[in-house]
């Protein structure tokens, strides 16, 4: 099974070349970020032409998350739960679903909150919303089955993860608070799937559109597949696949696609 995640900046706006991605690479599985649009406008039936299940968690302009699946998508749950009972989140961010293979995955797709600027609400509702996903992530661990966090975390866990770190110092995805709640993440349990299928630097996966950061290959890696145990068991491999920031009307991230054994 191949899983993947893109933030694909505006899926009507990219239409054309996400749908070529996907008859080329056909991933089983696959998480989408950045939609920018209402369910009602994701292009749903071009999808489900190459044979794919679709769940859309749609947003006007901003945000939004979809799912993707050639197997059939059980017990979906759009928006990530709260900490607390008066608590409002109108921001579409979160989707999750299992996904009925012949092993069975449970799959989240996360479009992380950037952040910026740091010292105002939107740092501290990144803050705030990694804190419910940690709580969220531990109620998931306990069913003990192949579970993949999966999207655009908007965090660069370590200097290696950057081309240009003193770039980034005063960025809400380098911040120390930023990267120790990833850090506390993976210590519920999961594994960094690209650590541990390769975990070479350079290993980028955005490249700005400003400044010829594509040019000159001045890449962050801040889209991650986060894997339980069981999932990790089942890795095999991991690609990235940088060639699309070259195509024409790129969005700023690539795919990234994991393999596991089914």
């Amino acid at each position: 099974m191949r899983i993947a995640t893109w933030n694909v900046n505006s899926i009507n706006a990219r239409l054309e070349g996400v749908l070529a991605w996907f008859e080329s690479e056909a991933p089983d599985v696959a998480v989408l970020q950045e939609i920018k649009c209402v369910d009602e406008k994701f292009p749903t039936e071009a999808f489900e032409r190459l044979g794919y299940n679709v769940a859309v968690h749609g947003q006007k302009t901003y945000n939004g998350v979809a799912l993707l699946s050639k197997h059939p998508i059980e017990d979906v749950r759009k928006g990530l739960p709260f900490l607390s009972e008066d608590e409002v989140d109108e921001q579409a961010r979160y989707i999750e679903a299992v996904i009925a293979a012949p092993t069975p995955f449970r799959v989240v797709g996360i479009y992380l909150p950037n952040g910026n600027p740091i010292g105002t609400e939107k740092f501290a509702y990144k803050l705030s919303w990694m804190r419910r996903l940690h709580a969220h992530a531990q109620g998931l661990l306990a069913f003990e089955e192949p579970l993949v966090i999966a999207g655009d975390y908007n965090v660069i866990p370590e200097v290696e993860d950057v081309a240009n770190p003193q770039a980034w110092l005063g960025d809400a995805l380098f911040q120390p608070e930023s990267r120790a709640a990833f850090r506390a993440l993976k210590n519920l349990g999961f594994a960094d799937a690209y650590m541990q299928a390769d975990g070479a630097p350079g290993g980028y996966t955005f490249w700005d559109y400003q400044a010829g950061a594509w040019q000159r290959n001045l890449g962050i890696r801040i889209d991650h597949l986060l894997l339980s145990p069981q999932a990790a068991d089942r890795l095999t491999g991991l690609v990235i696949h940088r060639d699309e920031r070259d195509k024409e009307k790129p969005s700023d991230h690539v795919p990234v696609v994991g393999r596991f054994r089914i």
